[in-house]
């Protein structure tokens, strides 16, 4: 696994008015090496999907098309995100000024050593005051 992908990464893929060149060098690296997510990443990106349909910029064909098409990357949640929430995510969040579930990709990254993907300016600063690698939009 190559990178911690938020979630804001992978929805940037599936809408032409929010595909840049970066996401998709982000895309094809995650096709050919997999990520790793927290487990609130489906939740997130079901949300994100959600509120697409519900402000017109798709119908719900296109969101069971794209689960379907992000179904087939390699990408492993993490199962100690849940384990983390009290201690690391949650100082993470305190100190950098992140929601926890923002912390959590954060915390991810760190944990395993490994760059973050994500289109989020707040969590992209974060991870560049905590040395961690970014991949961006």
């Amino acid at each position: 696994m190559s990178v911690v992908l938020d979630a804001s990464m992978a929805v940037a893929w599936l809408f032409d008015d929010e595909r840049t060149a970066g996401a998709h060098a982000v895309l094809r690296r995650v096709a050919a090496e997999g990520a790793f997510v927290p487990g609130l990443w489906r939740l997130e990106v079901v949300n994100f999907l959600c509120n697409a349909v519900r402000r017109g910029r798709c119908e719900e064909a296109y969101v069971d098309r794209s689960l379907v098409r992000l179904g087939r990357l390699a990408i492993r949640v993490d199962e100690d995100t849940d384990r983390q929430a009290w201690g690391a995510t949650r100082q993470l969040s305190r100190d950098e000024g992140l929601t926890p579930y923002d912390a959590a990709y954060l915390e991810l990254a760190l944990r395993k050593r490994v760059p973050l993907a994500s289109c989020d300016s707040a969590l992209i600063a974060a991870a560049e005051r905590r040395a961690v690698a970014v991949l961006s939009a």
